[in-house]
Parts: structure tokens; sequence; C-alpha cells
């Protein structure tokens, strides 16, 4: 087949910072406040009154310092506890194709390529702003691509996804350079009034040109060995938005319209399911994990991509191994293996081995195996 390359990437970051102590002491302000609203109630045993988070609950939970967001009064307001975000008109550029232009435009630079020598563009995501016309359209009207463009959600597993179409799409001829963008507003979906799970993600957009190793003229190459996908359907994460909803008469603002997961169960049953798929997939291209010079993983738990990563080595490993971004980042969704990817990999030399992977809800695994050229 024909030798398809990851020449360039690129990284929006939002300029605001949301700390532990911030989001712990706006939450608690929330829980003091309902649990004054329902005292009544919590009195009588009706309901249960709302637990305090802590920094040490989200660091040892979590791994978790800070997150980037497009919005902070918002979020760290007790009485909204969502962000605040303007409308803009139909004709105005929207929220996520301008992240997705940003980190976009710095992997086309990367990849030494304008708007205009991209024939497909992917956008994938874990949710998108709306549902037609397709927020790739947008995309490729904003850099200025031809060819087609689609949407497409696979979670946190998307941008994996994605990689995997895009190579296809360039062996196939159906394009000659793919751009993939995951342009990931995590914190319009998660339920920041929910004590488990409030401090879990961050906003942030990352960008991928995939394109023919022969047509490549970045000085930073990595040659795609392998992908493989997997899923595998589960309830633990789970989100209930949808176009539905307005005609079953629920609540939009019910509890189930946000991100839920049952996390214990979630990383039971994941970190096997990951571990041994990239174990798989690379025994199936002839190597052996301690041939990996560096795992790119999936960032949503400390925990979870350190176990996934001691199965199989047999061993604990440092960052040099498997970089963490999620002190800094949080969980980004489909975002955090390309940030870890884009911003740990330089010092790799020619003929190094990486594994970049993610894992989420579906459950879905998508593994890309790349070699550095």
């Amino acid at each position: 087949m024909k030798p398809v390359v990851i020449s360039g990437t690129g990284l929006f970051t939002p300029s605001l910072v949301i700390t532990n102590e911030e989001l712990v002491a706006s939450y608690n302000a929330y829980a003091d406040l309902q649990n004054t609203k329902h005292a009544v109630r919590i009195a009588a045993g009706e309901v249960d009154p709302l637990p305090h988070s802590s920094v040490e609950f989200i660091e040892k939970a979590s791994g978790i310092k800070q997150r980037y967001v497009l919005e902070k009064e918002g979020v760290l307001d007790p009485h909204r506890m969502k962000p605040r975000f303007a409308p803009r008109a139909d004709d105005q550029l929207s929220l996520m194709a301008e992240i997705a232009l940003d980190a976009a435009n710095q992997a086309l630079a990367a990849a030494g390529r304008t708007g205009a020598e991209v024939d497909g563009v992917l956008c994938a995501a874990a949710n998108m702003q709306r549902a037609y016309p397709a927020m790739a359209c947008e995309i490729q009207a904003a850099v200025g691509a031809s060819g087609y463009a689609f949407d497409m959600n696979v979670a946190c597993s998307s941008a994996t996804f994605a990689i995997e179409q895009a190579a296809n799409a360039v062996r196939g001829g159906s394009a000659k350079r793919v751009l993939i963008v995951n342009p990931e507003i995590t914190s319009a979906h998660l339920e920041w009034r929910d004590r488990d799970c409030h401090f879990i993600f961050g906003d942030v957009c990352t960008a991928i040109v995939v394109e023919a190793e022969e047509d490549s003229r970045s000085a930073d190459r990595w040659r795609v060995l392998g992908t493989r996908l997997a899923t595998q359907y589960s309830n633990n994460i789970r989100n209930n938005a949808g176009f539905l909803n307005r005609c079953e008469d629920t609540d939009p603002d019910a509890r189930d319209k946000t991100f839920m997961q049952e996390g214990r169960k979630v990383f039971k049953e994941v970190v096997p399911l990951a571990a041994a798929h990239i174990q798989h997939h690379l025994a199936d291209l002839g190597f052996t994990p301690a041939q990996v010079r560096r795992y790119w993983l999936h960032q949503a738990n400390l925990g979870m991509n350190q176990l996934v990563v001691k199965r199989l080595l047999d061993r604990t490993v440092d960052d040099d191994i498997a970089p963490i971004i999620l002190s800094e980042y949080a969980n980004t969704a489909s975002a955090g293996s390309i940030i870890a990817f884009h911003l740990h990999h330089a010092d790799l030399q020619p003929g190094d081995i990486g594994v970049i992977c993610s894992f989420g809800a579906g459950y879905s695994i998508g593994s890309v195996i790349v070699q550095r050229l």
C-alpha cells in the first residue's frame, strides 16, 4: 500500500485557566446554596445533602490540577455552573470552527502546506456544535480547502478513528491530503454541578495533516505503520442530549443531558481492553510493547494510563515512555492523545516506534502505530 504519513499537528489552547482551587470554591458554594434551599427535605431524609469537593480529592482521583476553558465566569458562578457563550449569527464563523481554524493553520504550517492543498476535511470530536450543516464543511470553507468534508463522532476515540479514515482515503486515492480537526468544547457538555465529575474536562482543539509519504515535504514526518479500531457497547459513559429531547417533553437541563459515567466500572473494564488492543495490534505488525519508544495515550485519568502501560511492559514507567498532560489540560476527550503526541515527540529519533491510542465511550478504542522518518 502507498505509505502514508502524519506530516503536521497543531494545538489551540484557550487563554483562560480554572485551577482546582477555583473550581472547588465554586462547587462548594453551589453545594451550600443547594443544601440551604433543600434544608427541610434534607432534614426529613427525603434527599441527601450535596457533599463538598476538595483539591485533594480531585488530584488523587484524576491527576488533574487545572484545565483550560473558553469561558470562565459562567462556570465559576455558583448560580449558573456552565459557560456563558454569546450566540453568533448564521453568517459568522461558529465558535467550534474558530478554534478548529487556529489549530488547522498550525498543522498546515508544520506540514508545509496551505488550505488550498487539502481535499479532505474531517471534524472528529465528542460533540458537535450543531447537527447540520456539518462543522467540517464550515471548517473546510474557512481553511480554503476543496474536495469533501464530514463530521464523525466516536467520543474520546474520535481522533484516532479519523486518522484511520484519513489514511485509507489517501491510500485509496479519494483524497490527496486530509486535514483532521478535533475541536473539543467539553466545558459545554460537562456537568459542573456533579462532585464526581465536575473536575474532569477542559477545552482545546488539535489538528492533524495526513498525506502520502511521497508527496510530503515536512521535516517532521511519521509513517503510519498501522491503524486498528474496535468498539464494544457499554452504557457506562453516556450523554443523552439530542434532537429527540424536545419531542420527549423532558427537561433539557436534566442530569442525563450532560456527561455521565460509572467511573469505577469504566476503569475496571477499559484498562484491560485497551492494553490487549495495543498488544495485539503491535504483535500483528511484528513488534513487542518493549520496542515502542513512546506511548501517547488518551488522557482521561492518571491511574488508568499508568495501569495500561504497566500491563504492556510489566513495569511502572515515567513520562519519557508515556507522557501525561492531564495535570495541565485535564481530560480533553478525543484531543488528549493528540496533545500528548504534539507536545512530546520532538526528541524521538528516526526509526523510533510510537503508539497513539485513545479509548472512551462506546466503548471505543483506536490505535495508530507510527514510525519517525
